[in-house]
């Protein structure tokens, strides 16, 4: 199948850095692919493209509308956020995401973290590195209390195919699991007992978020829900930076009213120098990474070239802005 549409990728590099290859897409026609995308060129390089792939370039309702050719847009992530899915409803242009690729990476990252968090291992292993155990008097140390999983309640919030998948993970180190999800009709079983997120924030010991970022869910994390948990408490946050208020976390932090947090995602990525999640006590950030296995990101790229094939039979799979 080749299309006579051009087809543009605005910013392939986090998706591909090399290690994999955009061969589906160059057998579907004419393929043109950008590293990264300025704001200032989005319209200048899709301008003669009917298909236009985007990771966090933004594709917002004025750029759409600078953009006669096109007829398709793809993103290459689950969040869709980027672009302006109302404009590109009313222009009759499918929105297709990637879902559920990631699953089990985000899920190990999530736990990646927590354990970091709670075993230090980092910490430790760059003191034996440095020599520290070799000069030791005893046969071991450590410099902070570790914690044990077992026992304690990890709450969720989301409890989509991630927030599942970090629920049998939870259960798997012993772990009561509580949910919360705001779509979730289901009242619990022997394993996952769903509640509301008062109880949720108030009785766990570590509070991981799987939810999507809306109005409803920004900054769900502020001084007001921090005050609920436990001062021996952790956070966990691999889904969207916006779900937190940074400066009201790093607070908490700073004045011991919450034992760490572990983050793979920020509020503006890349963080400026300022944001004061850098600085604050017991606060593990990684670079968004929790997706970006090679196994995760080949997945990616194929399901999001059989997007592109699918809506080019007239079959569309995974559109998030279908007509109501």
């Amino acid at each position: 199948m080749v299309s006579s549409m051009k087809i543009v990728v605005l910013d392939g590099y986090t998706l591909n850095p090399g290690d994999l290859s955009w061969e589906q897409f160059k057998s579907l026609g004419e393929f043109e692919t950008h590293d990264r995308t300025p704001a200032a060129l989005t319209v200048e390089r899709a301008r003669d493209a009917g298909i236009v792939l985007t990771n966090k370039t933004i594709l917002d309702r004025p750029v759409i509308a600078a953009l006669p050719q096109l007829r398709y847009i793809g993103v290459l992530a689950t969040g869709y956020n980027v672009v302006d899915i109302a404009a590109a409803r009313e222009r009759g242009i499918p929105v297709c995401n990637v879902p559920e690729y990631g699953t089990a990476n985000v899920a190990q990252a999530a736990f990646a973290l927590l354990l970091e968090l709670t075993n230090h291992v980092g910490h430790h292993a760059q003191t034996v590195r440095e020599g520290r155990w070799t000069s030791s008097q005893d046969f071991c140390y450590w410099d902070v209390p570790l914690v044990e999983l077992h026992g304690r309640t990890l709450g969720i919030v989301g409890f989509g195919r991630i927030g599942q998948t970090v629920g049998r993970i939870g259960r798997a180190f012993g772990m009561k699991v509580l949910a919360f999800d705001a779509n979730a009709t289901r009242c619990g079983s022997d394993e996952v007992q769903f509640t509301d997120l008062d109880t949720l924030f108030r009785e766990s010991d570590v509070v991981t978020l799987h939810c999507p970022l809306t109005a409803e869910t920004r900054e769900l994390i502020n001084a007001a829900r921090l005050a609920q948990m436990k001062r021996t408490a952790f956070l966990i946050n691999t889904a969207r930076g916006g779900l937190v208020n940074d400066a009201d976390l790093a607070d908490a932090l700073n004045h011991d009213r919450l034992a760490g947090a572990g983050l793979d995602v920020l509020s503006v990525e890349p963080p400026p120098a300022d944001n004061p999640l850098q600085r604050a006590k017991n606060c593990i950030i990684t670079p968004h990474i929790a997706w970006a296995t090679r196994d995760a990101r080949a997945r990616l790229m194929k399901v999001a070239a059989d997007n592109v094939c699918a809506w080019l039979r007239g079959q569309p799979q995974n559109v998030v802005n279908a007509a109501r």
